[in-house]
């Protein structure tokens, strides 16, 4: 069943009015009809499974059939944070990690980082970022869409830390000395509702100045495996972990 990420607030017993490009797309690309039903997520993350009553010119109008009672998100929510990658690297990133789970995301300016973007280019890759982040949530069936911010320095990187009460540090360099506990204790340990921010590279890892930086800024450094994962890989394999640890391993 279709679902839709909507800007509002949930209201109950309210007629449903959807306009503008969630119309075009139940209307022109759907081509649904009165009486089919959809699942709508609101701002607030409460989501319901909606029937169409009817439909004009310009809008879809629709009623409340029941909640969607099956909780989809992490018990605590993951902000993946990669230093800008090659290529398309982090369409990758943001589809496969909304798939499984990610809260958000945020690119920045790594030290190695080879791609340069003006504002210009960055703002309208943002743009294709979030697009695509809803619609790999649309088709995971999430209750959030995940938000992508895409910053010009490392310094804008490095004052959001605070926001966040664990700050994960993927450091290939931990990986090559052994180091496997790190990831495991964090996640075992954690309370449920905390936030979660992971940093990961770019394809040349980060500079001993750049993790003395995050080490200095409350930073945990984690090793993901004994093996070396690429900088698409890596984000997955966190996610995946958590997911085990908090929604299977019970």
């Amino acid at each position: 069943m279709q679902r839709y990420f909507l800007e509002e607030i949930y209201q109950p017993d309210e007629q449903i009015i959807l306009s503008g490009e969630a119309f075009h797309h139940i209307v022109r690309v759907m081509r649904m009809t009165p009486k089919d039903q959809v699942y709508l997520v609101f701002k607030d993350q409460l989501a319901i499974r909606a029937e169409i009553i009817e439909i004009n010119e310009d809008a879809v109008y629709l009623i409340e059939i029941e909640k969607e009672q099956t909780q989809k998100e992490l018990p605590n929510t993951i902000t993946i944070a990669s230093g800008y990658p090659k290529g398309d690297k982090l369409d990758w990133i943001v589809q496969k990690g909304t798939e499984l789970g990610a809260y958000a995301f945020i690119g920045f300016p790594a030290k190695t980082s080879i791609v340069k973007w003006d504002t210009k280019k960055r703002k309208k890759r943002q743009e294709r970022l979030k697009k695509i982040a809803q619609e790999a949530a649309e088709q995971s069936h999430r209750q959030v869409a995940p938000q992508v911010e895409l910053l010009e320095n490392q310094q804008a990187f490095l004052e959001c830390f605070s926001s966040y009460d664990v700050v994960l540090v993927a450091y290939e360099e931990s990986a090559k000395q052994g180091e496997l506990a790190n990831l495991a204790k964090v996640f075992k340990e954690l309370a449920v509702g905390k936030r979660i921010l992971a940093v990961f590279g770019p394809e040349g890892g980060f500079t001993l100045e750049e993790i003395e930086v995050f080490i200095e800024k409350g930073g945990i450094l984690c090793g993901l495996g004994p093996r070396i994962l690429r900088t698409e890989t890596a984000p997955l394999y966190l996610l995946s972990v958590a997911s085990y640890q908090w929604e299977l391993d019970h």
